[in-house]
Order: C-alpha cells, then sequence, then structure tokens
C-alpha cells in the first residue's frame, strides 16, 4: 500500500502513483524523512484540510491509537473498526514482520461523545490478517477480508473481542497484495456484495460450507471446492466467460452466489444504495490518466482485457493511436470504451489510487452530498463526491470535493457514513501508497488517522436503539449508518407479518430511498411476497418499480408477467432492468418481449445497448433472428445498426459487411462496425470478410 518515492515524483505524475493497486512485486525505494507523528502532529495536519462551505473536519483518532488503516466499518454504536496494515507486504520487503503477534482489528470508541476517540480495544489480532482490504461489522460477527481467505469472526459473550474464527470463502492468491479480495456490504435486499481484483484467479469455499477453524494461527489444511455461481459457471477468472477482478451477490452464509460483474482491474471496493443498484471504483494501470467510477449493470463485462482474447489494452491503443487517436482518448481505450459488449464507465477521473466507498443517505451533510457516491482517492489525496444523474439507461456524473488536504502524506483509504450521519474517513497516511512500499518503517513513529467530517457545529449524537420492537426498528431501518440498518433489517425480517403495520407506515412515506427499504422487507413476509411486489411494480417513482423488479428476481418468483407490464415503461433505466431480468429466461415469451425492447432503442444509448446484449446472452441468434423478422427491411437504421454491433448472432456478419461496403459509411465507423466481427466466430463470419475484401478490390 505506501509509497512510491515522493523523491521523483512531480506535479504531473504525482496523481499516478498507484493506490493499493500494486503491480509486480519491486525492491524495497529508500524511505523518506519521518513525518511527524503523534497526537499534535496529527491536530495540526487537520487543521489545514479543506472542506465545502457548512462542513467541518475534525480529528477523530490518530497515532499511536491506530496505525496503517486499510479498511474500515463503523457500527451501531458509532465505534470505528479498523484493520490496520502495521504488517504491509512483510512475506517479501526488508523491513519484514514489524508487528510480530500480526496486524490487529481495534475498535475505536468515543465514549464520552466529544467527538475523539478515547477507547482501544483491540478485537483481534493475528498473522492472517495482516493488512486486511475488507471489515464488515454485523452485529456480534464481523467480516475481514484477507487473501486468500475470508474469515466470520464472532463475538459470543459482547465483551469486544472475537471468540470464534470460520472460513467463509478463499481464494488460490497469496496475499499480500492490493488486488485481492475487498471488503462486503450488507444490501437492501439481505443479502452481501463484494468484490476482488484482478490478483485473485478462482474464488473457493471449504467443501460443506463455512468451516470452523482455530481461533488463532495457520488456517488447516483442508478439502475445498471452485465456487460454481448461479448461472452455472466456475468462479475462475479464464475467460470462460469472467475475466479478471470481479463482484458478487451471495446469502450471507455466503450460499447462492451471482457474479455481477467481470473483468475490472481492481475494483477496490463496492457499494449498494437503497435500490440496489451497486457503485464502484477501478483504478487502472498505474499513470494512465484512466481511474474510473462505475455504475455496475449486472452481469455486464468492463473491459479491462480485451473479452475475446484477454489481450492487454495496450494493443487496440496501440492501433488505434497508428490511426490517429488522440492522446485524450487513451483513458477509453484503457477500459475498451469502444468494443461492443463492454458497459460503459459511469466518470473517469484521470490518474489516482481509488480505494475506500460508500453511498450518503444521510442528512449531516449538504444537499449536494445527499444520496451521493462517495469515493476516496488516495493518489490525488481527496475525498469526492460523484453526483449522478439520469441519462438514457444509464448516468452522467460530476466531481463534488469533500476533504482535501496540502498534507502530502494524507492518503484516505476508506469512508463509512456513522449513525450520526457524518463522515468517518480513514488515513493510512504516508508518502506514497501502492508499489508495494511504504515510509513508516518503524512501528514506533508509524501514523495513521480517523477523520469526522460533519455539519459545522455539529457533535456525534447517536439515537438509542430499540430492537426490540417493530416501531423502534423501522426507526432503525431508517439510519444512514449500514450496521444499524442490518441489524434493524434483520430483526424486522424475524418478526414477519408483526412488523408489517410499521412498515407499511414507512411505506406509504415520501421518501423514496426509506420506501425502497420497507418495501424490501415487507416482501419478505411469507404470503405477502407477490402483494408488495406487485405495489412497488405499479409504482409512480421509476426506482421503486426497479425495486420491483429486482425483489422478484431475487424471491424467485415468474418475472415474464412483470417485464410485460412494464415493456413500455416510459423510464429507460426500468427497462433496462427489464432486459437484465430477461437474461437466460427459457420462457417461450422471451423473445417477443426482447424484441418489444429492441424497438424502443433510439440509437443514441449506449447503456440501452449493452442492456439488450446482456439480455442476450446465450440466446443471440433466437432473439436476433425474431428482431430482424419483426424489423424486416428496416434494419438499416442508427438503432438497428447499434444492435448489429453488439449482437454475437449468426446473422449479424452478413449485415456488418453491408454496413462496412456501403459508400456512405465514414472511415471511422468502419472501423467501428469491423471490430464488431472480432467478437463473433464461425463461417459467417468467414464469408463477410471475404465480402468485405473483395469489395475493396478495384
Amino acid at each position: 500500500m505506501k509509497i512510491r518515492s515522493l523523491v521523483a515524483a512531480t506535479a504531473a505524475c504525482a496523481f499516478a502513483w498507484s493506490a493499493f493497486a500494486a503491480d509486480a512485486p519491486g525492491k524495497a525505494k529508500p524511505a523518506p524523512p519521518a513525518h511527524p507523528n503523534g497526537p499534535d502532529a496529527a491536530a495540526a495536519d487537520v487543521a489545514k484540510m479543506t472542506v465545502p462551505a457548512g462542513l467541518q473536519s475534525t480529528l477523530f483518532a490518530s497515532e499511536p491509537m491506530v496505525v496503517n488503516p486499510a479498511d474500515m466499518d463503523v457500527d451501531e454504536r458509532g465505534r470505528v473498526w479498523i484493520t490496520e496494515g502495521a504488517n504491509y507486504r512483510a512475506t517479501f520487503q526488508k523491513w519484514g514482520v514489524l508487528r510480530p503477534g500480526g496486524d490487529r482489528i481495534v475498535i475505536l470508541e468515543d465514549s464520552n461523545r466529544d467527538g475523539k476517540a478515547d477507547k482501544e480495544t483491540v478485537f483481534y489480532q493475528d498473522m492472517t490478517i495482516n493488512t486486511a482490504l475488507g471489515i464488515c461489522v454485523l452485529g456480534n460477527k464481523v467480516i475481514v477480508s484477507s487473501s486468500p481467505y475470508v474469515f466470520v469472526l464472532t463475538d459470543t459473550d459482547g465483551d469486544s473481542k472475537a471468540d470464534k474464527r470460520e472460513l467463509l470463502f478463499e481464494d488460490t492468491s497469496k496475499g499480500d497484495h492490493d488486488h485481492c479480495m475487498h471488503a462486503f456490504v450488507f444490501g437492501p435486499d439481505g443479502k452481501l456484495y463484494f468484490n476482488f481484483g484482478n490478483e485473485v484467479r478462482e474464488l473457493r469455499r471449504p467443501k460443506g460450507g463455512t468451516m470452523a477453524l482455530p481461533l488463532n494461527g495457520p488456517v488447516p489444511k483442508h478439502e475445498s471446492e471452485t465456487v460454481v455461481d448461479l448461472a452455472g459457471n466456475l468462479v475462475k477468472t479464464t475467460g470462460k466467460p469472467y475475466r479478471q477482478g470481479m463482484a458478487f451477490r451471495c446469502n450471507v452464509d455466503g450460499s447462492e452466489l451471482e457474479s455481477v460483474g467481470w473483468n475490472f482491474r481492481n475494483n477496490y471496493e463496492l457499494a449498494v444504495d437503497s435500490f440496489g443498484t451497486i457503485w464502484q471504483s477501478d483504478n487502472d494501470d498505474d499513470g494512465n490518466r484512466g481511474v474510473r467510477i462505475n455504475f455496475v449493470m449486472e452481469f455486464g463485462n468492463y473491459g479491462y482485457t480485451d473479452e475475446m482474447t484477454g489481450a492487454s489494452w495496450g494493443t487496440i491503443w496501440k492501433k488505434a493511436q497508428g490511426k490517429g487517436a488522440p492522446e485524450e482518448e487513451r483513458g477509453l481505450y484503457h477500459f475498451h470504451q469502444f468494443d461492443p459488449g463492454v458497459v460503459p464507465n459511469l466518470i473517469q477521473t484521470g490518474n489516482g489510487s481509488p480505494t475506500g466507498i460508500a453511498i450518503y443517505e444521510g442528512r449531516n451533510l449538504p444537499e449536494v452530498f445527499r444520496n451521493q457516491v462517495i469515493h476516496c482517492d488516495a493518489g490525488p489525496r481527496v475525498v469526492r463526491a460523484y453526483p449522478v444523474t439520469p441519462s438514457g439507461a444509464g448516468y452522467t456524473a460530476k466531481i463534488e470535493n469533500v476533504l482535501t488536504s496540502p498534507d502530502s502524506w494524507y492518503r484516505p483509504s476508506d469512508v463509512c457514513v456513522g449513525p450520526d450521519g457524518a463522515l468517518y474517513i480513514a488515513d493510512w497516511h504516508d508518502a506514497g501508497v501502492g508499489g508495494h512500499n511504504m515510509a513508516d518503517r518503524a512501528l514506533e513513529t508509524m501514523t495513521g488517522r480517523v477523520y469526522r467530517v460533519g455539519a459545522k457545529g455539529s457533535i456525534p449524537i447517536f439515537p438509542k436503539l430499540d430492537l426490540k420492537s417493530a416501531k423502534g426498528c423501522v426507526a432503525a431501518l431508517q439510519s444512514p449508518n449500514m450496521s444499524t440498518r442490518y441489524l434493524a433489517w434483520t430483526a424486522l425480517n424475524k418478526m414477519q407479518g408483526k412488523a408489517e403495520k410499521e412498515l407499511v407506515k414507512l411505506w406509504k412515506s415520501d421518501d423514496s430511498r426509506m420506501r425502497a427499504r420497507a418495501v424490501q422487507l415487507l416482501a419478505r413476509i411469507k404470503g405477502k411476497e407477490k402483494k408488495y411486489v406487485e405495489a412497488a411494480l405499479a409504482d409512480s417513482d421509476a426506482d421503486l418499480r426497479i425495486v420491483g423488479l429486482r425483489m422478484a428476481r431475487s424471491l424467485k418468483m415468474d418475472v415474464i408477467p412483470y417485464v410485460k407490464q412494464l415493456s413500455k415503461d416510459p423510464s429507460a433505466h426500468v427497462r433496462r432492468e427489464c432486459l437484465i431480468a430477461l437474461r437466460h429466461s427459457q420462457s417461450p415469451e422471451a423473445t417477443g418481449l426482447w424484441v418489444s425492447f429492441a424497438r424502443q432503442h433510439d440509437g443514441k444509448d449506449r447503456w440501452y445497448v449493452e442492456a439488450l446484449g446482456i439480455a442476450m446472452d446465450k440466446q443471440e441468434n433466437k432473439f436476433f433472428d425474431a428482431w430482424l423478422t419483426a424489423v424486416g427491411d428496416q434494419w438499416n437504421t442508427p438503432a438497428g445498426r447499434d444492435i448489429i454491433w453488439r449482437s454475437r448472432a449468426s446473422k449479424a456478419p452478413a449485415l456488418l459487411a453491408k454496413i462496412v461496403t456501403d459508400k456512405n459509411t465514414s472511415a471511422k465507423e468502419k472501423d467501428r462496425y469491423m471490430r464488431s466481427l472480432d467478437f463473433i466466430t464461425g463461417p459467417e463470419k468467414d464469408a463477410a470478410l471475404i465480402e468485405i475484401s473483395t469489395a475493396a478490390l478495384p
């Protein structure tokens, strides 16, 4: 994680430092001079920070209470949980093991509510969690991502100490790498979401499911097996069909895993909003100005490497340069954004080192930050928001800074929302990040900070929880804090019909995000599933119609009647979700429905085209043939050419040949359609290439 030397850095390349996204291990670079450390130095550094008008940043905790915070969560009591990285790269760097007992998970508590941590508790310490890249606090259970393992640590007696260790998942990496398993989060549907970077090649589970382990020490030898996801695919990044970094959803016990996105580089963390929409960031190959934020359209390919061959983006970039592609398009080629079958990026932010991410659904911050993605980028030393605006079937975004600092050691590693509605920001605090290096090589002077960003003059006020009554649980369900919502969700789900009356009150409120949280639980009351799914589907709010469709899928209901109901929906977002719901459907009505959605494409919406493509998966010929029959000789329109460009069907090459050989097709467009042929195999493609080459002869 920590450092690329500052000595060689210039203003132009400073942002290119690899953040938690290192490549091959290398020699440790000389450490720069020691940075001032200790609470007084930390307070002085905080005083230099900049926040938007109406906000204030304060120091919540610093060294020696916490060092090298790699990841963070905030529980329902406002306690900050940190995974430390004192032993960062201890397996191969010359400084070796700096904390012989292993890295710690520390709980930082503000017991007197003055906004500063005054109590530190070591929840767990072990060599198996050195620089753990993920922590998720769910009541008395804590999910810790520390490749090659994902542990569940349980506090069985309430003393804030782990008493039990279990193995939930594992991977085939060697660990001690920033591109490995990342944090888990709890979604509004009661499922877990998580991801891993491209150092992981395979996701595995202990044979028989979650496995009990000794509390400390190495993981004993045991049998394990490759996870098979709900699409029937082995979760391996071999291109059949998955590549590189991946994102997932599963039950709390790890079962029924879905691969919801793939072909990322180092998708460091993800976040899920109250509608169930997934957001994450991804790092570029360091220094290529391609860091990106993604809206994760489910079951999409995100283009880090060539989908068919696995080739690096450099291959296609060199070809593009040879044809005059401008340098400013490097970041787009970096993620194959011009290829059919690649979901668009929400926004690219240039050079950087993307790390932690959260959705802010509180009221403590100004309006511009509410209901938006909040994200850390440790390279340019900034915490940002990315306010989004719907655009076709996707979104556009802009950038709003939250917390910046002139301190060259400021390296935000994670951001979480507390139950008080404030942001808590972990700062790895070093001269740089990534490159398998760090400047802090002595435990006694090692630094690390946590900041609180909230409304000016605000103090931490944490609502008292009542998790025994339905009314109290519904109040807790509205918390901006994920750990609080988990407890409320779990209690309400156990109450079933006894919670219905209070949940209905929230469902009938005027806050769409709170309504979404309520209806997810109402639809899980046994015998009431259909009633509340259909209530959401009939709502005037497009986001809630999307929630209804997502619930129907999650509850394994027949989605076809609902897709028919929404087939002419005015919202492109809703129609996008309908297409995702059609993926792999064997219903005899699926083909006709897909055609109806295809005929609504306006020829301008790349997000919508990719949703059409995702829906076609494994049924390309059937769907495409039906569309051709429906449009007849009217296929040659901007919308029709888009569909042909995205299709992998056997009849597409002949049409691509017609487009390419059309004298009205520009040279740039010809390149685009020729590239489409790279994603199709078979004799039809060969015939099309012959036709194109023949037409080019004098």
